[in-house]
């Protein structure tokens, strides 16, 4: 017996009828738990498609507003949204996206005094944030919580991911053991980067959350998926 609705089973219908997820897999997502720092580029794929999958608890941790510049990228906010928060703004989209997903909204900057108390509850943390000092701190909070991070960025026409801290593989420091600051952590928003490349990177991130979550598949662990869209490449690199 499954203990999904009529209604659930008609709205997930083309996921359940994968072998690798079937009506099991679709229970596992709906009671999963996924906190995304960042509603941004990357942020606004990834919401909308663990929305859209039935992932049941989602949380939401971002301090901004939306501007106008962001509006080439970030596919979760229309135009009447300038000046409105990222946070309440994509929870909004979200229920009208799928009702049956609960969400969690944190305005606030994922800091080290407030990291431990955002990932309490949370299965796993999606780092969609734009500069290395926020990934240290997350890839630290994390491996303290016992949860994976799904990690992704952005510049230009390239683009990462990978997953840290899953099972005991790796965490973000192991792969870059160094924490050098760069003129893009104090300015992030100077970093060039083509709109629809967040979305690549975006989808790739959900889609690694719910193979963690169903149990199914390879993950990126102790390996790091490179995307250079301008030439069309790809390579994954074991680390």
């Amino acid at each position: 017996m499954t203990g999904l609705t009529k209604e659930e089973i008609i709205r997930y219908n083309r996921q359940i009828i994968i072998p690798e997820i079937g009506e099991q897999g679709q229970e596992m997502l709906r009671n999963a738990a996924v906190l995304v720092i960042g509603a941004g580029g990357l942020g606004s794929p990834v919401i909308l498609y663990l929305a859209a999958a039935g992932v049941g608890t989602i949380g939401i941790a971002d301090p901004d507003e939306v501007h106008i510049s962001n509006l080439q990228r970030q596919i979760l906010y229309h135009t009447e949204d300038i000046t409105r928060p990222k946070a309440q703004t994509a929870a909004e989209r979200i229920s009208l996206l799928n009702p049956h997903v609960t969400v969690q909204t944190y305005p606030v900057r994922f800091s080290e005094e407030n990291a431990a108390e955002l990932l309490r509850g949370y299965d796993i943390a999606v780092d969609c944030t734009d500069n290395f000092a926020s990934r240290y701190l997350l890839s630290d909070a994390t491996l303290a919580a016992g949860i994976p991070m799904v990690y992704g960025a952005v510049s230009h026409f390239m683009g990462q991911v990978s997953v840290f801290n899953y099972r005991g593989g790796p965490s973000y420091r192991d792969l870059y053991p160094e924490e050098t600051r760069t003129a893009a952590d104090a300015s992030p928003s100077e970093q060039g980067v083509i709109g629809a490349l967040p979305g690549i990177i975006g989808s790739y991130q959900a889609c690694e959350v719910i193979k963690i979550i169903t149990g199914t598949g390879e993950i990126l662990s102790e390996r790091l998926l490179q995307i250079d869209a301008l030439n069309l490449r790809s390579e994954i690199i074991s680390f």
